[in-house]
């Protein structure tokens, strides 16, 4: 056999092979019966068991840097904070207002003047009614 014909001949179909009958067997599978439900007519009610975050307005006196970490802590959990400066000097109290107007940022809130040295930080979810302009103007405030 030449190589002409041994090429032409695996090109070419061969007959020796058997065609493939394609004859679907179709399975069969046990019928199934409905599933019987039993109704009582009891309801269990599920209860969520978050609890509601208590929103407290806390008070604090800080009278050194360091105490303001205490004030950021209730601001981030989601709670007001009223903060008297009157027992720190004014440099400290400069830098706890500065630090607090940074976390009332962070959560969305608001920083206030409700008093000579007194200040109220609130989260997003508080709303603060009311104002103390006439409070604010006749008074030389020192943390600007």
């Amino acid at each position: 056999m030449s190589f002409s014909s041994k090429l032409s001949g695996f090109f070419s179909a061969d007959d020796d092979f058997d065609r493939f009958d394609e004859e679907q067997d179709e399975e069969t599978y046990p019928e199934r019966k409905p599933v019987e439900t039993k109704n009582e007519g009891s309801v269990m009610e599920l209860h969520n068991n978050r609890r509601p975050v208590e929103k407290k307005i806390m008070l604090f006196e800080p009278r050194i840097f360091s105490d303001v970490k205490a004030i950021a802590t209730r601001l981030l959990a989601g709670q007001a904070a009223v903060v008297n400066f009157q027992r720190i000097d004014d440099e400290q109290a400069h830098r706890v207002v500065d630090f607090l107007s940074g976390v009332v940022f962070a959560v969305d809130g608001e920083i206030q003047r409700i008093g000579e040295q007194i200040f109220l930080c609130t989260p997003h979810d508080f709303e603060v009614e009311g104002s103390l302009t006439d409070t604010m103007r006749s008074g030389d405030y020192k943390y600007n």
